[in-house]
């Protein structure tokens, strides 16, 4: 039985490759992470960046596979540090792809913490420009049901492609 990509399942995710094109453009440009409600730190590390490649069976018995990169982050305060520009954090994922093989179209997560409170998974929305700062928006990653997530899907692209005086669709 072949397994289900799962790499795309969730539309907000941006992709590695995706975050790093559009870094790439504001290099000099501060990067803040935000999460629940509120900015990183301005003194915020990199401190791990991982890639996986994962197989899983999910509860509906499909076997699954995906490739997922983690970020850490550690959110403190450190002197009168700002927050890293986008160029450095684009030269610091650069330098982990010398020894890490990274595919830019995997799954982001950010994992964040302060280093007392647990660590959290976090997804990455698309990076806005906003008053010469890059701002990305970090929502806590869900679990979730994946054959209903399909099946959802599914069923908004057949309401989609089926209009609602036809009783036939385009399948």
């Amino acid at each position: 039985m072949n397994a289900i990509d799962n790499s795309k399942m969730q539309k907000d995710d941006i992709a590695l490759g995706e975050l790093m094109s559009i870094l790439s453009g504001a290099k000099d440009s501060p990067l803040v992470f935000y999460y629940d409600g509120r900015p990183v730190k301005p003194g915020y590390h990199v401190t791990e960046v991982k890639a996986g490649q994962f197989q899983a069976l999910d509860c509906g018995a499909n076997p699954e596979a995906w490739s997922e990169i983690f970020i850490q982050l550690w959110d403190i305060e450190e002197g009168d540090r700002t927050h890293m520009p986008a160029g450095k954090f684009h030269a610091i994922i650069r330098k982990v792809t010398e020894h890490v093989k990274l595919d830019d179209s995997a799954k982001l997560t950010f994992e964040v913490s302060d280093g007392v409170q647990p660590m959290q998974l976090y997804c990455a929305a698309m990076p806005t420009l906003h008053a010469g700062a890059v701002h990305v928006e970090l929502a806590p990653r869900p679990a979730s049901c994946k054959p209903r997530d399909r099946w959802l899907a599914e069923q908004a692209q057949t309401a989609a492609c089926c209009a609602p005086t036809s009783a036939k669709c385009c399948g």
